[in-house]
């Protein structure tokens, strides 16, 4: 495995993972967070997979349908040529707003010409692969069982000859014919036929779904698929956002920087609805809303930094031990214990959203009231708390710190609150509100800045640089112009700059100073280029970043210095958000070549 290689399929309930060679990877079942029924990903051995086995005498190349999720690899070898398309069935039923979006996968194979030949490697390991799993053909399907500890089943239908198929034989292709992957028993006969329908009925959500996302004159391509890998990682049902689709792929090759990230942080998951929303797809932000409604059900609740995707407050962490890792990247994780951390930038970040939604989009009298609610009880928490230290966005697993980030959103929470009270004519309630916003901003221009460094620090008292201040100008906490934040632009380039990518911070963290970029941070740090008008700079290094993602243009959380080989969970909601963010600020930036073509004519 030399790189993330791979495409994602999902229906905004689970999601999977397909390698560029065409071999199912990584899938969990009947959701996201579910146990994996395939988990080659974490261990090539016993993690259990679903491919297509040919001949070296075969190309094998990878594509998505433009604008949709449905991931086509094609296998050739002269004339003999066929092609799978995988997707999980995602489309609107006739009646009301209902979707059809069933625990299923389909691999629906077109014969595209020639006598092609293949074998079929169908190996699933369910339940994380802890136990064995028996597999065994029926006279409508093949079925796999989990054979000891917690009971699991999955159901495969095919057009195909059962026994070829699992007996892994070769199969010579001479129609389309069709795989149909599914955490259910179906009640109706599956036929090639079907299969073909779901694929149309699929592609045209899709297609549908991305022809309500505005077009751009540049960058329009990446915009897209970023947004539609984005959605993808929504749950449809309760709102919710995930951070990425796996678990415990390592930040760096061989250390323990192994998070399961299939779950709903606030911060990130505000910040891909504040970007989604901003194209255009109310639906998206409108459900997140709920979602928090929903997860805050007492006035003095405090906000966790992340919930599961069913709105679990708990999420225990465990080790799979049995698993050897990504690349022997030990340990594998499943839940998260960061959720107990208190990180008070969340607040800010919740609240920004809130704000844009009320003004953006028309929203019912209920949700203006249960947010009016939310907007009065953040408030309450930031003035009670905005003075304590904190974990910071990075989740510093030590000691707690005054983050100039978390001070910064602190304000951004008061600042906006105040917007939203003009808004809904609550006004009476803003005087208190003014003073404490001003006091926040006064404390974080005298604490935060370094005269040493010339720029705004990591935290209080610190000369030690950190990406996430880049953010205080897109927030609105300082303007683009100010040399303060130019000064700190300038500072960050210097210190955390390193071949075109950046790190997060260079001071040691609980594990050493880290060998990936985490990437996220190279995005912000091009968009603060492009705010201070060094916009070549900017545009160089954006094509640069790009260059660097997988075959299909998707980016996972982390890149490593060295090798740009692509690290972390995978694909990453953070990088895709950031990534839209900048594709828009630099598709208006005229170039020199766009001035010289319009003086030509």
């Amino acid at each position: 495995m030399d790189n993330l290689d791979y495409g994602i399929i999902g229906n905004c309930k689970s999601a999977a993972l397909i390698s560029k060679t065409g071999s199912l990877d990584w899938c969990c079942l009947p959701e996201f967070d579910s146990s994996s029924v395939f988990a080659r990903l974490l261990d090539d051995e016993i993690g259990g997979s679903f491919g297509f086995l040919v001949s070296d005498s075969y190309t094998i190349s990878q594509r998505y349908i433009p604008n949709t999720n449905i991931l086509v690899t094609r296998f050739a070898e002269g004339s003999n040529i066929f092609e799978v398309y995988d997707f999980m069935p995602r489309y609107k039923l006739n009646e009301g707003n209902r979707h059809y979006a069933p625990p299923d996968i389909i691999r629906y194979m077109e014969h595209v010409s020639g006598q092609p030949v293949f074998r079929v490697k169908y190996d699933p390991r369910l339940e994380y692969a802890i136990a064995d799993t028996s597999t065994k053909i029926k006279p409508e399907y093949i079925v796999s069982v989990t054979q000891e500890g917690k009971y699991d089943s999955l159901y495969l239908y095919s057009s195909l000859d059962k026994k070829k198929v699992l007996g892994g034989e070769e199969i010579q292709l001479e129609r389309n014919e069709f795989f149909l992957l599914s955490y259910n028993e179906k009640i109706f006969r599956q036929t090639t036929q079907q299969a073909y329908l779901d694929l149309e009925r699929t592609k045209v959500y899709w297609l549908n779904w991305s022809e309500r996302t505005p077009s751009y004159k540049k960058y329009n391509k990446e915009i897209i698929r970023s947004a539609l890998t984005l959605k993808m990682l929504s749950h449809n049902r309760t709102g919710a956002v995930l951070a990425a689709a796996t678990t415990s792929l390592p930040e760096t090759i061989g250390e323990v920087r192994n998070w399961d990230y299939r779950f709903c942080w606030i911060r990130d998951a505000s910040m891909v609805i504040k970007v989604v929303s901003a194209l255009g797809h109310v639906d998206v932000a409108k459900k997140y809303l709920q979602f928090i409604i929903d997860i805050i059900p007492d006035k003095d609740e405090k906000l966790q930094i992340m919930y599961g995707i069913n709105k679990e407050k708990t999420l225990k962490e465990e080790t799979l031990d049995h698993l050897k890792g990504y690349a022997g990247s030990r340990p594998v994780r499943i839940g998260n214990a960061a959720y107990e951390q208190r990180q008070n930038d969340i607040y800010g970040i919740l609240m920004d959203v809130i704000h844009q939604q009320i003004v953006k989009f028309e929203t019912s009298l209920d949700n203006c009231e249960e947010l009016w609610t939310i907007t009065k009880g953040i408030v309450w928490v930031v003035r009670e708390h905005w003075e304590e230290p904190d974990k910071g966005i990075w989740e510093f697993r030590t000691e707690q710190r005054h983050f100039t980030f978390s001070k910064v959103l602190c304000w951004v929470a008061i600042d906006r609150a105040i917007k939203v009270a003009h808004i809904l004519g609550k006004a009476n309630h803003v005087t208190k509100w003014m003073d404490l916003e001003r006091e926040i901003r006064e404390d974080i221009l005298k604490k935060a800045w370094s005269e040493k460094e010339q720029a705004f620090t990591q935290a209080y008292g610190s000369d030690d640089l950190d990406a996430s201040v880049l953010l205080m100008e897109p927030y609105g906490f300082i303007e683009a112009g100010d040399p303060r934040y130019v000064r700190t632009v300038k500072a960050i380039e210097k210190e955390l700059c390193h071949e075109g990518l950046l790190y997060r911070y260079k001071n040691k963290d609980d594990f050493g100073l880290p060998s990936s970029s985490f990437t996220i941070c190279t995005f912000w740090f091009i968009n603060s280029l492009y705010k201070i008008g060094e916009h070549k700079k900017a545009i160089k290094m954006f094509k640069k970043l790009l260059s660097y993602s997988n075959h299909l243009g998707l980016f996972s959380e982390d890149i490593d210095f060295k090798t740009k080989r692509l690290l972390g969970n995978f694909p990453q909601a953070y990088s895709h958000l950031a990534l839209i963010e900048t594709a828009i600020n630099l598709s208006n930036v005229i170039t020199e070549e766009e001035e010289i073509k319009v003086a030509v004519h």
